[in-house]
């Protein structure tokens, strides 16, 4: 990959005519992110995709670098991908109608994927407890849940034949939102072998999904301590709550593909304009369908 950037640097400096400075500031841009690429197993440009682009602009901004900054890393990239697709060694870019960062100051947090993977690592063992931890982060990750909405599920509010469960919103509102097979099998294992361990004989049984050690039903609070506390054990040093796991659930399937109008009616907006906040992940995408579909673009 570095002779790739090498070739690009020649380019930009004997045909484009850039100055001395411009080209070490590509070369820094790139060389940053190439290592970032060969430190997690890509060893092709090929193979990057959006996510990659994305996580590693978080990781930068994570330790520090200023909106401006991220930006003109991105332009960067921007370019020198469309060089290597004008050469012939590119097949698809990957930042093609990515938008600029400079949004991130204002808006919510969220985990790349990376930290997500760590995060829902963190319940080690076969024991009930981590059984059961598993459960509320895989589930609240591959659903987008509100913490008031996983504290409020019940069992039979979860169908794992068809994939999906029933979620009350604000206002009581029902919504239908479906969850992936990971979550699934951290699910059904929780319910079979890890949720009866948590019944207190003698007491009637309660239709709550998540229990406590007690065997009551979890409070909103019980379940932002057990998010923020596996945070802490998996070494993520930035912001946690729920509302995190709900905010990168979001970003992640607009950052694949996902229509708004979905996003919106798995997270319960009433409004499209409250979901639109996720269109920093990559809003240039909804310029490139319009580019694609319209007939008088």
């Amino acid at each position: 990959m570095n002779a790739l950037v090498g070739q690009f640097l020649d380019y930009v400096s004997l045909e484009r005519g850039l100055s001395g400075n411009t080209r070490e500031a590509y070369r820094a841009d790139l060389e940053s992110f190439a290592g970032y690429l060969a430190a997690h197993g890509l060893s092709s440009f090929n193979a990057v995709t959006r996510t990659h682009i994305l996580d590693y602009l978080t990781r930068e901004k994570d330790r520090g670098l200023s909106v401006r900054s991220l930006s003109r890393r991105l332009v960067a990239v921007r370019v020198f991908f469309r060089y290597l697709q004008q050469e012939g060694l590119l097949d698809t870019d990957a930042t093609e109608a990515m938008d600029s960062p400079r949004l991130w100051k204002t808006l919510p947090g969220w985990l790349s994927l990376r930290e997500v993977e760590r995060l829902l690592a963190a319940p080690a063992g076969d024991g009930r407890l981590a059984v059961r931890d598993r459960a509320v982060l895989e589930l609240m990750y591959a659903s987008g849940l509100r913490v008031s909405e996983a504290a409020d599920l019940r069992l039979n509010d979860i169908h794992f034949e068809d994939g999906y469960l029933r979620a009350r919103g604000k206002g009581q509102r029902v919504r239908v939102v479906p969850f992936g097979s990971r979550a699934a099998g951290a699910l059904r294992r929780y319910v079979e072998e890890a949720r009866p361990a948590f019944l207190r004989p003698g007491r009637p049984a309660s239709a709550s999904l998540f229990l406590t050690y007690r065997g009551k039903p979890f409070s909103r609070q019980g379940l932002w301590k057990l998010v923020k506390g596996y945070a802490r054990r998996a070494g993520i040093e930035k912001p946690v709550s729920p509302h995190t796991l709900r905010h990168s659930f979001a970003s992640h399937l607009l950052a694949n593909g996902a229509p708004l109008r979905v996003i919106q009616e798995m997270l319960g907006h009433a409004d499209i304009a409250t979901t639109q906040i996720y269109t920093h992940v990559d809003q240039g995408r909804l310029r490139a369908i319009h580019a694609r579909y319209h007939p008088r673009h």
